[in-house]
């Protein structure tokens, strides 16, 4: 059914309900102490599949919705040209697919020529949305696109993608990639959820980022992925949100470690500044930004207040473990991102969403 329901938004999306759709989510974001969004971005043409005046106007209305909610964004173009197996796109997925990566990549390229020359709060960067969905032979050519900036891809999200990489390869995703020549520093592996140990060993061989993102991982029943394994082998460990329903980095980041905790019957995987610095520092790295996360001279000045005497804070100090074990989003009481002070205008959030549901059901 959730398949079902996004499949049915996507169809119906235009470039205003898209703007409508991520302002809203980008100033409930903001709220959330959120100041750069790595946005997986696939919706790109038009309802029947054709591309509309503007090539990259889907892309434009989202930079535009990232900047008028006060972020940074790393607009992760996504190629996306089967269904799996080597099937066309079909449906509403027409809307995702440029029909080959040279296509793709032509139109990318338009895209970080027209926004985000001269602008460093724009990262135009490119995404493999999985081996599903972007066959073997246009792997290399996908991440050879944009070879410096940011590539992401999700991998091994569930046991079927597994498993129908093997039918068709030979091989798990992790290898074809390595195979690929696709592995790499500047890659970021999303869910990387069902991995075999040479899968971990080939991502830390690469100081691969590897993206978790664990309230979706949760909520669609995918699994809990190995993240201290990961993080041992090499790989760099970043926290995303993924999730239709929840929006909480402070969530991401003690799931992390109360989720390996069910899985292994073990306490004590992650410290709570290792999650801290996933979810900042080399979070922003994977998405471009090297410059953030951090408090120091030459960084950008994003600043986070959390309130420490509420119902879930008070009495538990002013340390990392307040932050990621104990705080919510509800106890961020002010947000600077690049220097300027967001505003804290939570009933807009909502205005914005109903106005975008309207325009949907319109």
């Amino acid at each position: 059914t959730w398949r079902e329901t996004m499949y049915d938004v996507a169809a119906r999306l235009d470039p205003d309900s898209y703007y409508a759709l991520a302002f809203a989510t980008y100033k409930e974001m903001a709220l959330a102490g959120i100041t750069a969004v790595g946005e997986f971005h696939y919706v790109h043409h038009n309802r029947n599949g054709t591309r509309y005046q503007d090539p990259n106007e889907m892309g434009v209305v989202l930079v535009q919705a990232a900047r008028d909610a006060g972020l940074r964004i790393a607009l992760l173009d996504t190629c996306y040209l089967s269904s799996g197996s080597g099937k066309r796109p079909e449906g509403v997925q027409l809307r995702f697919s440029d029909g080959d990566a040279d296509t793709w990549a032509e139109r990318v390229w338009g895209l970080a020529a027209t926004i985000d020359d001269g602008d460093n709060e724009v990262v135009v960067a490119s995404a493999i949305h999985s081996v599903r969905a972007v066959p073997r032979e246009f792997l290399a050519p996908v991440a050879n696109a944009l070879p410096d900036r940011p590539l992401h891809i999700h991998l091994s999200e569930q046991v079927a993608e597994n498993e129908e990489c093997g039918r068709h390869y030979g091989c798990t995703p992790t290898e074809l990639l390595a195979e690929e020549g696709v592995l790499g520093d500047r890659l970021t592996a999303v869910h990387a959820t069902h991995l075999t140990n040479s899968d971990i060993a080939l991502l830390g061989k690469s100081s691969a980022y590897v993206a978790f993102c664990p309230t979706t991982e949760r909520d669609l029943a995918d699994g809990i992925g190995p993240s201290r394994a990961l993080s041992s082998a090499g790989a760099r460990l970043t926290l995303g949100s993924d999730s239709q329903a929840v929006i909480d980095m402070h969530e991401e980041m003690r799931a992390v470690e109360l989720d390996s905790r069910l899985a292994s019957q073990q306490r004590g995987h992650w410290r709570a500044d290792e999650l801290l610095t996933a979810a900042t520092q080399t979070g922003h790295e994977s998405l471009g930004f090297a410059d953030a996360g951090c408090i120091a001279p030459g960084q950008w000045a994003d600043l986070v207040t959390i309130d420490t005497s509420t119902p879930r804070t008070a009495g538990t100090g002013r340390s990392e473990e307040t932050i990621v074990f104990a705080a919510t989003a509800a106890d961020i009481t002010s947000v600077v991102a690049s220097g300027r002070t967001l505003e804290r205008d939570h009933d807009a959030v909502g205005r914005s969403l109903d106005a975008a549901i309207a325009s949907l059901t319109n």
